[in-house]
């Protein structure tokens, strides 16, 4: 799904009051869509939660996305952080 729509859609449900969090791949689409939360990840396309059979990465970055949540200055974006060692 296109970054733009994702980033939107957020906006929509935050108006029912619902909290949410998107993990991005794009900064500079992020950065000016503005979602309510989004997660930067400094990974290749197609690999948001980091390299293939990486549990324990992709587990971290799913931590990282869901603390967002627990965030009300919006809007966040908030880089990953990471040894690329790890996306191995």
């Amino acid at each position: 799904m296109c970054n733009q729509t994702v980033g939107l859609i957020q906006a929509a449900i935050e108006r029912e009051g619902i909290a949410t969090v998107s993990i991005s791949l794009l900064r500079e689409v992020a950065s000016a869509i503005k979602p309510p939360r989004a997660l930067f990840v400094p990974f290749p396309m197609g690999f948001p939660l980091g390299a293939p059979n990486n549990p324990a990465l992709q587990h971290r970055v799913i931590a990282a996305a869901l603390r967002l949540l627990e965030r009300n200055d919006l809007p966040v974006l908030e880089n990953f952080e990471h040894d690329p060692k790890e996306n191995e």
